[in-house]
């Protein structure tokens, strides 16, 4: 089959064809139609220590992946060949999306409804899923809050927006984007869009609040954002860290301001038994009804062939992508 590789002594990306892999008994083997590409799978030469000598020139990455079961394995119940499902993929295990067929356990594997878009499928579960537990399950904002997303462009940014405005109803959504984003973000629902190549952030948005500052925050991009999200917090303000472990000692008033905060890796779920895996779950659940009911809309979206998906993984590990790219078979 042909298949996008990463090889982990050169820590490259090539087209290849390789064998058709097997299932183990509580796997399923999927015909892929269509996988999202996401900066976690570009990035494997930061995690790729996690997997260690496991990691063969014939490891595929690609985490959001949509299609129809292929083969079964002895021990699987309750699924068919020839169902239509999606899911967000184990880092940690081989057989990923970029390739004409994958492999998935079947505790997180969800049905893809008729009514959700092959597309609008393969973008969702990293980005959207993530944003999903951020924003309902972990923060549960609600009509009373002011929320700060940081990286309001971006994937799990731009479902985060919609999330809060059309889903949890909240009060004031200030997001913080490059200004060429700008009417983006606003279309999407943001209040305000804070542009940080224009203004300083955080004292625009002391000025928003009035001095109060936000009642929760939420760091989509990393570095030290983390510092400017709970910099940004009021008093009993709740921040979510998306990409780096929070660092209390770094904020200022962290214990006079009675700030909360909380981490978030949607993957992680696959390795905690069946608590972590509903966690992946319930997320996709809930996104996919937002989407079909038309509540959450997928971000700009772009298609590619195999040779298109090469280059988005070496432009996202360049900061050249904008928007969600999606392999299509």
């Amino acid at each position: 089959m042909k298949a996008i590789t990463f090889h982990s002594a050169a820590d490259s990306f090539q087209i290849e064809e390789i064998q058709v892999p097997i299932p183990a008994k509580d796997e399923v083997r999927i015909k892929v139609q269509a996988c999202g590409i996401n900066p976690v799978d570009a990035k494997v030469i930061q995690w790729k220590g996690m997997v260690g000598e496991r990691m063969n020139d014939e490891w595929v990455v690609g985490l959001d992946v949509v299609g129809v079961i292929d083969e079964i394995g002895e021990e699987v119940d309750g699924w068919n060949v020839g169902d239509e499902v999606f899911y967000h993929g184990n880092m940690t295990r081989p057989h990923g999306g970029l390739a004409e067929y994958a492999i998935h356990k079947v505790n997180t594997l969800l049905d893809k409804p008729k009514e959700l878009p092959l597309l609008d499928a393969a973008a969702s579960p990293c980005a959207g899923w993530t944003a999903w537990r951020a924003v309902v399950e972990k923060l549960k904002v609600n009509e009373d809050d002011s929320l700060l997303i940081i990286g309001g462009s971006g994937g799990v940014g731009s479902y985060a927006v919609q999330i809060a405005k059309n889903v949890c109803g909240c009060k004031e959504i200030i997001a913080v984007a490059s200004s060429r984003n700008e009417d983006y973000v606003k279309q999407l629902g943001a209040d305000h869009v804070v542009c940080y190549d224009k203004v300083d952030v955080l004292e625009e948005v002391h000025r928003l609040t009035n001095g109060e500052g936000v009642t929760k925050s939420f760091d989509t991009i990393g570095d030290d954002n983390d510092i400017l999200a709970a910099n940004a917090l009021g008093f009993n303000g709740q921040m979510l860290e998306l990409v780096r472990t929070v660092r209390p000692e770094k904020y200022e008033n962290v214990f006079m301001k009675n700030l909360t905060f909380h981490q978030l890796a949607l993957g992680a779920g696959h390795e905690h038994g069946n608590i972590g895996q509903k966690a992946i779950v319930d997320a996709g659940i809930g996104l996919t009804v937002a989407l079909v009911n038309g509540k959450v809309k997928s971000p700009k979206l772009v298609t590619v062939d195999f040779e298109g998906a090469i280059a988005t993984l070496n432009n996202i590990l360049n900061k050249k992508v904008v928007g969600k790219v999606v392999l299509t078979l």
